[in-house]
């Protein structure tokens, strides 16, 4: 894949973390997202609201905006790691996905396995693995792929390499990836290494930034190589194009709009200056 392939999105988790503060809508998230410059929108479960059962009515509201959907992202009330809520797991992917489905080329994006209850690990990533292996055929049953999401919020099970290796061992190859910049460095991970590694996985990628000490950062203050990061995603065999960026820095708490479109123009800098 070459340069000129690349597109760019936004997630809307940099609304989402404001929780009760924000008082928008989906058409508003549409909106920011379309004016900040982004071609494409990673949606939550939690920010879909009533287009929820309105996917049609959705598709419109992105066409006339200019955006495709990147993906749909959604986690467990369980964690992905509790036996008992598998068959609702499963049920979530068969909504999302079929969600997705409406939407060309979209994938869903399965939140971190997380750690919900006391118990040995090594048991919770066999539940994670049985769980995220069922939902990738469950979703290719439906013409939809599905994909990780590992992040290093509190309780996850997916923090550092030796659980990335743990989970991975366990999937299917069809299960597939989305590394998250940021989540990688606050496992003291070496981005270039995990993404070589796993580079048959990498289905698009999640841009963020930190700080030296493990702190949200506005993309290009922190110590991420953004660059190196989206060059090496484009050797990825199965990297679809989407570099997805996400911002959770107490900036983007204070105006998230504005922090989502000062890093789409840093980001269209850096490239412009590796092209």
């Amino acid at each position: 894949m070459n340069e000129r392939s690349l597109k760019y999105g936004c997630q809307t988790f940099t609304w989402e973390m404001l929780g009760d503060a924000w008082t928008g809508t989906a058409d508003d998230l549409v909106q920011a997202i379309a004016d900040a410059g982004y071609q494409g929108i990673e949606i939550t479960d939690t920010m879909i609201g009533d287009y929820a059962s309105r996917p049609a009515d959705f598709a419109k509201r992105l066409d006339d905006a200019g955006l495709s959907l990147v993906s749909f992202a959604y986690g467990s009330e369980g964690g992905f790691t509790e036996p008992d809520q598998a068959e609702a797991d499963l049920e979530a992917c068969r909504r999302w996905a079929g969600f997705a489905a409406h939407f060309p080329g979209a994938l869903i994006s399965m939140g971190s396995a997380t750690v919900m209850s006391p118990g040995d690990r090594s048991a919770k990533f066999d539940v994670a693995a049985d769980i995220y292996n069922r939902s990738t055929e469950l979703g290719k049953s439906l013409g939809v792929t599905v994909a990780l999401h590992p992040s290093s919020h509190h309780n996850t099970l997916l923090f550092d390499r030796n659980d990335y290796d743990q989970i991975f061992a366990r999937l299917d190859g069809g299960v597939g990836w989305v590394p998250d910049t940021g989540h990688i460095l606050r496992g003291n991970q070496d981005i270039m290494d995990v993404m070589a590694t796993y580079a048959d996985r990498v289905r698009y990628v999640h841009l963020k930034d930190v700080d030296a000490s493990g702190d949200w950062a506005m993309l290009c203050d922190g110590v991420c190589d953004v660059n190196a990061v989206i060059n090496s995603a484009l050797t990825a065999p199965n990297f679809n194009g989407w570099i997805v960026v996400e911002e959770e820095s107490e900036e983007a708490g204070k105006d998230p709009s504005a922090a989502v479109k000062t890093n789409f123009d840093r980001m269209m800098a850096l490239r412009s200056v590796e092209a």
